[in-house]
């Protein structure tokens, strides 16, 4: 038995690019900086691809929903190896519980069988999206996963918690988020990236879903972090004993 597997890939702000405010405080301002793939979506959609490679998954899909430059993020999955993909035309960014909603609609369009997402964006790290899809799927889920096996009609998912490891067996139809420990996510060869152009990509207004996609929360502002201040050199350990025995006395 082999599945179809959704993988959402959300594009985010370059891990390595430098995020800076708005004069006005509002929000980020991302204009000029290099947006990418996020990084626990581009380990689901390793994972993904690595089921297909071993003969448990027929067909991968990838789905981002946002403005049209998504499209980027979108190729970049094809050339690294999805089958197709889908880009849901959003005017703006979109709160998790609507894109649980909007995903909700694409994997039953779509028929999908199982769903590999990451367990967070770093943009907002919210780590909600994946827990409301499966709920509002009625489908069993895991998260945090660290090791996947499907074998049998079931999949089984080594997700790690706070005493150590756990061992989930869920049925298919499953929702599993991924962290950074499950793989190593490839690059996309030259060839591949050629190949990408051919491959469909179909796009889908969020109107046309019938999804509520207003905001439900209110961002009142944002700020830099505080500078931090520089450190004292010390010349000896006694002379850093009395500093931290004047420091505790001040506490």
């Amino acid at each position: 038995m082999t599945y179809s597997i959704l993988v959402p890939v959300k594009q985010v702000a370059d891990s390595t690019a430098r995020i800076r405010v708005r004069n006005d405080g509002s929000d980020v301002d991302l204009s000029g900086v290099k947006m990418a793939a996020n990084p626990f979506d581009e380990i689901a959609l390793e994972e993904a691809i690595r089921q297909r490679e071993a003969g448990m998954a027929r067909e991968v899909v990838v789905v981002s929903i946002g403005p049209r430059t998504a499209q980027e993020t979108l190729r970049k999955a094809l050339a690294i190896g999805a089958d197709r993909a889908i880009h849901v035309l959003a005017p703006r960014e979109i709160e998790p519980l609507a894109v649980a909603k909007v995903l909700k609609k694409i994997a039953q369009r779509e028929a999908v069988d199982l769903v590999f997402l990451g367990k967070q964006a770093i943009d907002d790290d919210c780590n909600q999206t994946g827990q409301m899809l499966a709920e509002f799927l009625g489908w069993p889920q895991a998260t945090f996963a660290s090791s996947v096996r499907i074998a049998g009609g079931e999949i089984t998912v080594v997700r790690e918690v706070d005493d150590g490891l756990e061992t989930l067996a869920l049925s298919v139809p499953a929702v599993v988020s991924v962290d950074l420990r499950l793989n190593e996510p490839r690059y996309a060869s030259l060839p591949n990236i050629m190949k990408a152009k051919n491959k469909p990509l179909a796009e889908i207004a969020v109107e046309d879903l019938g999804v509520d996609i207003a905001p439900r929360l209110t961002l009142l502002g944002v700020r830099e972090p505080d500078v931090r201040q520089a450190g004292t050199m010390v010349r000896s350990v006694g002379e850093l004993a009395s500093i931290l025995r004047l420091a505790a006395g001040r506490i």
